[in-house]
């Protein structure tokens, strides 16, 4: 591996045109492509083969115009008025015809008609029906249906809300002030703009062509709306990453004196041989999803894993074409003077200088006090994750300020919570006749428990043989109660549906998302099974060890219960949350806990890489097992403490944006990278590897015979660097970062 990507990168380095020139020929054509096609549908979320699903498609086929989205526009008539007073009238006709014209909507019901009216007159609900799902509704419907709040006459409320609403995550500038900290963030760890800026381009490029791909596939693949910044987070983050470690590498071997083409050769094949084996174990971790046998996850996890894949080739191939571009512009000006470099220093006295050498040995000195204190801190913070809750975000949850939040809050008021989760029964049958004794027989069966305030009169397809009727929960659409009354309601028409031989289902927004949460609990220890074990045994493959995966799995674990801990803390109960600009907790997206387990796990294994690598090398060139754990510390702090930093600042330019899903997403990436940086890896496994010595190296005999030599510690490139004076043997140049 080391020896093919050496050649790559003096390659690249030498043909460095050509290189440059094609992938910015590649941008452009898919930017070309893209700009033909227009912007690629997004699909909401769903899982085939629940109950809520099935109903769901034998609606579009048996009862197509009560398929499509449906919304509420709630109107509350001023104080000590009515919507049902004779001047009211006039007021309410008026929006009801507003519906009427948006756009793709075949049904505006009146709250005279429907007697949707509140207890005490004040409010109103007008039933608006669109002819399409939510996620086929264009910006434009979107923004009509939603603008029906607008112009109320004085003292009244009115607002749109329910299923149209459900639109595309909007991404502004917020993320690019997590660029510009990342670019802060390179430019001190480097001293020089050119540097840092030519590593950030680097990535930016990589970013571009994976999004852009991403896009273009969007038209052949059904993607959710989520699934696009998802992608856009981790290919920032880890692009700029993988660049930085090469660069830093490639600067340490200009400051051993080898010439620039075999520096960046060298660079590659060393530092590029850990950002490849970096790189395989978050595209394992992203690819996994597809396990799970979840279509929507599937084309999160590998839409994902392609803009990471596209990160990788993007740093062994154009990065070492733009070291060829920048010259000696990419040391900094002291290294230009010749001046004494920390980083290329090799006198003891000259470590002492580094605080990641300090540090190293201050772990490996206090190694019980650092292992009690991480351990227990860190399972203090992940205290909160028992009392983790799922569901689908609902508008409850959604910005104060948004039309949908106020009709959440304006049900909530006249009618009760319980009407802005409102359950469908859908009862299917081969005759009129069956479908009505059924669908009375549901009625009754669903009003006899107690947590359903009403039942709806039903509405029969042109046929007969199907019918909707809608429930009413007591309780919130996410709340606990209103998840338990789908499953009572859906036990109690099991008899009944034997009973008469008709199908008889329950779905509804609500419904899914307590499906979705369902199924996606049921499938993370299958996901955890293979990804952990896949990423185990790659470990083992690249470090020869059994220990070495082991610590890196088990801190993993301790990482993975923080970040569920301070999310829960914050986003579900509602501690500093306004520090992170959310208006309402409430329970975490359903996909949140395995997509967070996925993207952490392949980022947890990037820092474990670059630190560990560096201590097996010093190990096999002969230091002792303390020496290595301190060494690779050492040379590995500076540039992991920096792509820490760069990582935490990308997500965090997320937690900045509106929608609740890409915030809560946002700060559980960045709080996980930071403690799995500072506190796991830096702090616990080189602990843990002191404490182990020279066990932590033990493989079986038969074992090592039987696995490839992957040569991450570049021992193959040790004969090619010899000609370039007897400073390039020194054996830190085997090392991915430093």
């Amino acid at each position: 591996m080391a020896t093919l990507l050496h050649r790559i990168g003096r390659f690249a380095f030498g043909r460095r045109g050509l290189v440059a020139s094609a992938w910015l020929v590649l941008l452009a054509v898919l930017a070309a492509v893209l700009l033909t096609l227009g912007s690629a549908p997004t699909s909401s979320v769903t899982i085939p083969g629940t109950e809520s699903q099935r109903a769901l498609e034998a609606l579009a086929q048996e009862f197509p115009q009560a398929s499509g989205a449906s919304g509420s526009v709630v109107i509350r008539a001023p104080e000590g008025q009515t919507v049902v007073a004779p001047a009211s009238k006039a007021v309410v006709d008026g929006v009801v015809a507003r519906a009427a014209r948006v756009p793709g909507v075949v049904g505006a019901l009146s709250p005279f008609d429907t007697k949707a009216i509140s207890p005490d007159g004040r409010y109103g609900l007008v039933t608006v029906q669109f002819d399409a799902p939510a996620d086929e509704l264009s910006a434009a419907q979107r923004a009509a249906y939603e603008a029906l709040g607008d112009g109320a006459p004085a003292g009244w409320a009115v607002a749109a809300g329910g299923e149209p609403l459900l639109a595309t995550p909007e991404i502004g500038s917020t993320e690019g002030i997590g660029v510009l900290v990342a670019l802060v963030v390179l430019v001190i760890t480097f001293g020089s703009l050119v540097a840092a800026g030519m590593t950030m381009v680097n990535a930016l490029v990589g970013v571009g062509v994976g999004m852009i791909g991403l896009l273009i596939v969007g038209h052949a693949v059904e993607l959710s709306s989520v699934t696009p910044v998802l992608a856009l987070m981790l290919g920032l983050a880890v692009g700029i990453d993988y660049s930085l470690f090469i660069t830093s590498r490639y600067r340490h071997n200009l400051a051993l004196g080898l010439d620039r083409q075999e520096a960046a050769g060298r660079a590659v094949g060393t530092a590029g041989t850990a950002v490849v084996f970096a790189g395989l174990t978050v595209i394992i971790a992203l690819a996994g999803l597809s396990v799970v046998g979840i279509p929507f996850l599937t084309a999160m996890g590998l839409a994902a894993a392609g803009t990471v894949l596209v990160a990788v080739l993007v740093a062994v191939t154009l990065l070492p074409a733009l070291l060829g571009f920048a010259g000696d512009r990419v040391l900094s000006r002291r290294q230009r003077r010749g001046d004494l470099n920390e980083e290329a220093g090799t006198d003891p006295d000259e470590r002492t200088g580094n605080h990641g050498f300090a540090w190293g040995r201050f772990t490996v000195r206090r190694r019980v006090p650092v292992l009690l204190a991480g351990v227990v801190v860190l399972g203090a913070v992940a205290l909160p994750a028992a009392d983790m809750r799922l569901a689908l975000p609902d508008d409850g949850t959604a910005p104060v300020t948004s039309s949908k939040r106020l009709a959440y809050d304006l049900i909530s008021e006249g009618f009760g919570e319980g009407f802005n989760g409102r359950l469908v029964m859908v009862v299917h049958g081969d005759t009129q006749q069956q479908v009505q004794q059924a669908t009375a027989g549901a009625a009754k069966a669903a009003a006899g428990l107690g947590g359903v305030l009403a039942v709806a009169p039903g509405q029969s397809s042109a046929d007969g043989r199907t019918t909707i009727l809608a429930v009413i929960p007591k309780s919130g659409p996410t709340a606990e109660a209103t998840v338990d009354l789908v499953r009572d309601l859906r036990s109690a028409l099991a008899a009944t549906s034997a009973a008469t031989g008709v199908e008889i289902s329950v779905t509804g927004v609500t419904a899914v998302g307590v499906d979705v949460s369902d199924k996606l609990a049921a499938a993370l220890p299958v996901y955890l099974l293979v990804v952990v074990g896949l990423g185990f045994v790659l470990l083992m493959l690249m470090f020869r060890s059994l220990l070495v995966p082991l610590t890196a799995t088990l801190g993993f674990l301790l990482t993975i219960g923080a970040a569920f801990g301070a999310t829960v803390a914050i986003f579900q109960w509602g501690w500093l949350s306004s520090l992170v600009g959310l208006d309402t907790a409430g329970p975490l997206v359903s996909f949140l806990p395995i997509l967070l387990i996925g993207i952490l796990f392949g980022l947890a294994m990037d820092y474990e890489v670059f630190l560990v690598s560096r201590m097996r090398e010093d190990f096999v060139h002969g230091d002792t097992a303390r020496e290595a754990v301190v060494a690779g510390v050492g040379h590995g702090a500076r540039v992991v403490v920096a792509a820490a930093l760069i990582m935490m600042s990308v997500f965090a330019g997320f937690i900045l944006v509106e929608d609740p899903i890409i915030k809560s997403m946002g700060f559980a990436l960045a709080f996980g990278v930071a403690v799995d940086a500072f506190v796991v890896r830096l702090s616990l496994v080189p602990a843990v590897m002191s404490f182990l010595g020279d066990r932590a190296w033990w493989l079986p005999r038969r074992l090592d015979r039987a696995m490839p030599d992957v040569d991450i510690e570049g021992e193959k490139l040790r004969p090619t660097s010899e000609s370039a004076g007897a400073a390039v043997s020194e054996p830190s140049v085997g090392h991915p970062a430093s």
